[in-house]
């Protein structure tokens, strides 16, 4: 160990004895009771000396780390504590994640909110009551709830809805985020008539060819006229930032990745980025450019404005080198693309899902991006999709030198389709939460395929780099939760999903941190700690591998280190 200290500092030594000062000058070292680095040269330390640039300088037992950096400061409030490296949430949604979470909720089960738990509503009785007592409760106007999931509260139809109320606009927004339920008051306020299938697939039609007040994937767009100004005015997305940001705060979270820059416009965004997000939060905030959005507003030139913003090092929040493409649609709305049979249940009953990129064309959608070296995050959720996305993976080039394509969600993988990951080098960024809350009820949908819902260990196995992320607000940004759901694999029921596919706590807690900093090209930089990177810390009260897996989510989170900035929870 003091040989690997050693090398770690001596630059720093050499060039203190040359000036004549002490080599501790400015440098704080952090003691705790456990100190968990996902260095597999050095798993577990003592201390960790930070300079007073935020960096991490030297790791190691705290005895040659006070001999070797003299007058070091030494700092044992952490005393009794774990540091692990600062936890990451590699993939989430912070416009969308405002709106959502500045609504009320009805979801079908238990979800953790920035105002606490809100209780689920298990079937659709429950679910009917809520919404009315909502109703009644609101203020004049359209009233959009969020988190209704057909799998569990049933099937919700353009008359439920008017049930409760014929003259107020009434929108639900599905739990996937992909879909709204609409009243006759809602569809008229949106001026929406049959004619919008002519236009978009996502338009639900009964048996009259009359709209049943299902609106989906890109059809969606038709409402934002109507409530885009509810769901984007300042004061609700303030209200839904701010409260992301308690949640972040109080799950240890120290790095989230803005997977899907652009989708509500640039400008838009960040102008509410620039209002709600700072260098005094206790996160860092990264950007990865969506395809479709600069496509639109930039044409031929997407792949070289997206160059430009990430080779910009001085703005924040920082644009990573990278691009997010779709290949399929939504898992929880049972859209994703799915080889046969298909859907044998649930709202697609009797379809395969949708193609966002048609299989022929993404091969040509990769390309120019592949070429200029930026790395590649793709939303690839059903087992079709996986076939197509590792196909025309296939078809690119040899790539940069470390250039990766990472497969977003990734909500069913086949033992064949893993090994062929594997072989073409592709990383992984699984929705954590899938199979705690669709382990078992997707079976209606896609019956014994739930056995191929996100199959971690079967990854790990065959090499790929495997992370996990919550896709907030689709689910709590909590990486302690979801590491917890994959290691226990267990469902919202009490059941278990694909025991096999369980995580050990080293591997839940590697993915979570540095394996999360690889998807987003940022492993030399935090994810890890060792001498060198940013000196990013989680302090949490008790230590995670010694701790139950299931017990994880109930680590209490003393607050993080960013760059060296102390940041107790509030």
């Amino acid at each position: 160990m003091k040989k690997l200290i050693l090398l770690a500092s001596g630059a720093l030594l050499m060039a203190c004895s040359e000036a004549g000062e002490l080599p501790g000058k400015d440098i704080t070292i952090y003691t705790a009771e456990h100190i968990l680095t996902i260095n597999e040269d050095m798993p577990e330390a003592e201390a960790i000396a930070v300079n007073a640039q935020g960096n991490i300088v030297a790791v190691g037992a705290l005895a040659p780390l006070k001999s070797q950096l003299k007058g070091a400061a030494i700092d044992n409030r952490f005393e009794g504590k774990t540091i692990t490296p600062g936890l990451i949430d590699p993939h989430v949604h912070m416009v969308l994640g405002a709106m959502m979470y500045g609504l009320d909720f009805v979801p079908p089960w238990d979800m953790e909110t920035p105002k606490g738990t809100v209780k689920g509503l298990p079937d659709k009785a429950s679910l009917m009551a809520k919404i009315s007592e909502f109703e009644k409760a609101a203020a004049d106007g359209p009233l959009i709830l969020y988190g209704y999931h057909n799998l569990v509260q049933g099937n919700l139809t353009r008359q439920d809805l008017d049930a409760i109320t014929s003259t107020r606009p009434l929108y639900i927004w599905h739990y996937s985020g992909h879909d709204f339920y609409l009243n006759s008051a809602a569809i008229k306020a949106s001026a929406l008539t049959p004619a919008l299938a002519q236009k978009f697939h996502g338009v639900g039609l009964d048996k009259d060819g009359e709209l049943n007040g299902r609106i989906y994937e890109d059809a969606g767009l038709a409402l934002f006229a109507t409530i885009g100004p509810i769901l984007m005015a300042p004061a609700h997305i303030e209200k839904g930032w701010n409260g992301y940001e308690k949640i972040f705060a109080r799950s240890g979270v120290t790095t989230v990745a803005e997977m899907g820059y652009g989708i509500f416009g640039r400008t838009l965004e960040d102008n509410y980025t620039k209002a709600y997000y700072s260098e005094d939060d206790n996160y860092r905030l990264y950007q990865v450019p969506e395809h479709r959005a600069f496509a639109k507003e930039f044409g031929d030139e997407a792949v070289s404005q997206m160059k430009a913003l990430s080779g910009d090092k001085t703005r924040n929040p920082q644009v990573l080198n990278q691009v997010k493409l779709f290949t399929d649609a939504a898992f929880y709305s049972q859209t994703m693309k799915m080889a046969a049979p298909g859907y044998i249940g649930g709202q697609s009953k009797g379809t395969d899902g949708l193609w966002v990129t048609e299989p022929q064309d993404l091969p040509n959608v990769m390309k120019p991006y592949w070429d200029a070296g930026l790395d590649i995050h793709i939303h690839s959720n059903g087992d079709e999709a996986q076939d197509s996305t590792l196909a025309a993976f296939e078809q690119q080039g040899e790539g940069k030198p470390g250039q990766r394509l990472i497969i977003e969600h990734g909500g069913l993988f086949r033992p064949e389709q893993i090994a062929k990951a594997a072989d073409l080098g592709v990383g992984l960024s699984v929705a954590s939460h899938y199979v705690k809350y669709m382990g078992e009820d997707y079976k209606e949908a896609i019956g014994e395929k739930t056995d191929f819902i996100t199959p971690l260990a079967s990854a790990i196995e065959a090499g790929i780099r495997t992370t996990m992320h919550s896709d907030a607000p689709l689910a709590p940004p909590q990486p302690l939760k979801a590491a917890s759901v994959h290691m226990t694999r267990e469902t919202r029921q009490g059941g278990v999903s694909n025991p096999n596919e369980r995580l050990t706590p080293e591997q839940a807690l590697r993915a979570i941190t540095l394996d999360a900093a690889w998807s987003l090209g940022l492993e030399d930089e935090i994810g890890s700690l060792e001498a060198g990177k940013r000196a990013d810390f989680t302090i949490l009260e008790s230590n995670p591998l010694t701790t139950a897996p299931e017990q994880w989510p109930d680590i209490k989170v003393w607050g993080v280190v960013l760059g060296g900035d102390i940041r107790p929870v509030q």
